[in-house]
């Protein structure tokens, strides 16, 4: 049995995760597994990647998880698989290097090269931990989710992180999925679990290598550096009883409630970093604090995450395409 998930303006599809109810195996996605490899080279390209296989279901993958969380806390109750415990094994491992790796006294106040050294432990280590948290049928795979696993915690030569880098994260979760080591069950705790722990390993990173936030449009972009957080919290929050969108540039809201809703701890993360009025160094949430519902917030996030993220050629000629997120052309 296989979950399908619909997008909001077209059929944007993906088959998420076997089912826990189902014994059989999950259908073999690919037998060839492949190293992935940046396909979108030049602006036409762009064609090419919207008319994917790829772009179909990391889309599906982004609205099946959006849908699953609606109206749930962080806190709530839900299942902790053995995957999901092994994949914060691993993002325990990525927060100690960064403990055992800290920053060098340097004259620029920014890009701390020390951030290359704990990259290059990543870089070597990436397949093994992969392999720890895969099922052994498909330690084949390792190889070819490494690659988005090392892709998602930034760029060691620029020493920078951005919404390229988060997808990267979302699609190496997507990859977990498509070969049965994720499942349908496991959806909460992707996001409330592993994304969460993911971001808060992001942050520290950021914190401690003060990492330049890639491709940033400054005060007129959504965040520094996330996306992400935002559509999957503004879902948290649909049909909320008493907290609008109009709250969460209260700090009192934020300081109080961020712990329940991945909204409010980017939130709180911004009002940490940054000094001056909210509405000048966040201006694009300052503007959607006026939007009247959540249902709208999140619904404008969606389209906007599309227009402003996957449809930018600087974003996606980044990307990288293998067996599991596939270039070719969805099937009729």
């Amino acid at each position: 049995m296989f979950i399908y998930s619909r997008g909001i303006t077209q059929a944007d599809s993906i088959v998420l995760c076997s089912s826990p109810e189902d014994d059989t195996p999950p259908i073999p996605v690919c037998q060839n597994f492949m190293v992935p490899k940046k396909e979108i080279s030049m602006f036409p390209d762009m064609g090419k990647w919207k008319r994917s296989q790829a772009y179909a279901d990391y889309m599906g993958f982004i609205l099946t998880l959006n849908e699953g969380v609606k109206g749930k806390k962080l806190t709530c109750e839900y299942k902790v698989s053995e995957t999901i415990e092994k994949l914060l094994v691993l993002l325990g491992t990525l927060d100690r290097w960064i403990d055992e790796t800290p920053p060098e006294d340097q004259p620029s106040r920014f890009g701390n090269k020390a951030y290359r050294t704990w990259y290059a432990k990543l870089d070597q280590e990436a397949e093994g931990l992969v392999a720890a948290v895969i099922p052994e049928d498909k330690a084949a795979a390792a190889p070819e989710i490494a690659v988005y696993l090392k892709e998602a915690v930034g760029n060691s030569t620029r020493i920078d992180y951005g919404t390229g880098h988060e997808a990267a994260f979302a699609i190496f979760l997507c990859c977990l999925c498509k070969i049965g080591a994720l499942r349908v069950d496991d959806q909460l705790a992707i996001i409330f679990k592993v994304f969460d722990r993911y971001l808060v390993v992001m942050r520290k990173l950021q914190k401690t290598y003060r990492m330049e936030p890639a491709g940033s449009q400054g005060v007129w972009g959504l965040d520094d550096f996330q996306f992400l957080p935002f559509i999957w919290g503004s879902s948290q929050f649909v049909d909320h009883p008493t907290l609008e969108p109009k709250h969460f540039v209260d700090e009192k809201v934020v300081n109080e409630n961020h712990h329940d809703y991945m909204f409010l701890e980017c939130i709180k993360f911004i009002n940490e970093m940054k000094t001056g009025p909210f509405a000048e160094h966040s201006n694009q949430l300052w503007n959607i604090s006026a939007v009247p519902t959540w249902s709208k917030v999140n619904q404008g996030l969606i389209r906007m995450y599309k227009a402003e993220c996957l449809e930018k050629f600087p974003v996606i000629q980044h990307f990288k395409f293998g067996s599991l997120i596939s270039i070719q052309p969805v099937k009729p």
